[in-house]
């Protein structure tokens, strides 16, 4: 397969999956190419990919994969409702703690249910 092929896919579908706004200034870039995906979804597509990884060796308690999506949540936040202006490494490190632990309170919700379920059934 081309690599136009590849990259192409990515810059297309990349955005899309992520309801990323793909904008400049909000960016990585390398080799003077922007990233498909903004700071904040780089992030989060890393911080879940770390999450089903590491979910397979430790899940941590329900209230730390809380706090861990926190930050970005009120960076958003802060963001939206003030002048402040969030940089790209902030952006990115609240992604990666807010996809880590989406990915984890998935996984441990999703197991107590699967085990609450299974025993109703017993």
């Amino acid at each position: 397969m081309q690599r136009h092929a590849v990259t192409g896919w990515l810059y297309r579908w990349l955005p899309r999956l992520c309801a990323c706004h793909c904008r400049a200034d909000r960016s990585f870039f390398w080799k003077g190419r922007q990233f498909p995906v903004c700071a904040r979804c780089t992030g989060t597509l890393l911080g879940t990919a770390a999450g089903l990884a590491l979910c397979l060796v430790w899940l941590p308690p329900v209230w730390l994969t809380v706090l861990l999506m926190a930050p970005m949540v009120a960076d958003g936040l802060r963001q939206l409702k003030t002048q402040y202006e969030s940089t790209n490494p902030r952006r990115f490190v609240t992604g990666l703690l807010f996809g880590y632990g989406m990915t984890a309170f998935l996984w441990v919700t999703g197991r107590a249910a699967f085990w609450l379920g299974y025993n109703l059934m017993k």
